[in-house]
């Protein structure tokens, strides 16, 4: 069986010298997968994906990305890597434009990006409306976009979105699932932290149930979904 093409193997650790949060918790996705980690709250869902970006120490357990040990690097590392990361909040910058958020995005490169930044006007139309508005002005799931499309700009090969439906409306979580779903078919690898467990596990090839930051659960979606365990425990029955 060959490795997965983003792993987090066994990882334990946690923030500075407190206890650890994640206890042997293992996260992994292939190119063009959805992997979804849910649970309850506190149970080590974005520790796990910062884990996997870099931004906690391991003391146990490793990371590796297309078979190399990343477990050493840093975000930054990482990112150069192909590796992008959308945290919850704090994701754009308000006083810039759309279009000056998605050039931030693009920094590490050097090549022409507007053939990139087309792509992800495409992707999301109204960003291509709202181009030379401040990104501040935008609404919540506006802001979201913004946020997914500057880190597409890295042109990464792994996605890791930080419950990018938090505070959305119903029809604009549908919407983002929807853009989500386009990004994995071009064969980015998305690893998603989400709050709405039912509608994250219907998009995703894999789900990782978390509790107490280790893995309770580990299927695909729609197993997932039919699991009487899961569904009693942690989707409302």
């Amino acid at each position: 069986m060959t490795e997965p093409f983003l792993i987090g193997e066994s990882m334990t650790g946690g923030y500075g010298r407190g206890a650890d949060i994640l206890h042997e918790c293992t996260i992994a996705v292939n190119p063009g997968e959805i992997a979804v980690i849910v649970g309850p709250n506190g149970a080590g869902k974005s520790t796990a994906m910062k884990a996997v970006f870099g931004m906690l120490n391991l003391q146990k357990g490793s990371v590796r990305l297309d078979g190399e040990d990343i477990t050493d690097l840093t975000p930054q590392d990482r990112v150069a890597k192909g590796m992008a990361f959308v945290p919850q909040t704090s994701n754009i910058f308000t006083s810039l434009t759309v279009e000056e958020n998605l050039e931030m995005g693009a920094f590490l490169r050097r090549d022409d990006i507007r053939v990139t930044m087309e792509q992800i006007f495409d992707l999301f139309p109204i960003l291509r409306d709202k181009r030379k508005q401040a990104a501040g002005e935008l609404s919540g799931g506006q802001r979201q976009q913004v946020a997914v499309g500057r880190a597409l700009m890295t042109q990464p090969k792994v996605l890791m979105l930080d419950e990018p439906t938090a505070g959305v409306s119903p029809i604009v979580m549908d919407e983002l699932f929807d853009r989500i779903i386009e990004v994995a078919r071009t064969g980015i690898s998305i690893l998603m932290v989400e709050q709405n467990a039912r509608q994250a596990l219907e998009v995703a090839d894999r789900g990782y149930v978390l509790v107490q930051g280790t893995n309770r659960f580990t299927d695909t979606g729609a197993a997932l979904l039919a699991d009487p365990d899961v569904r009693k425990s942690f989707l409302g029955g």
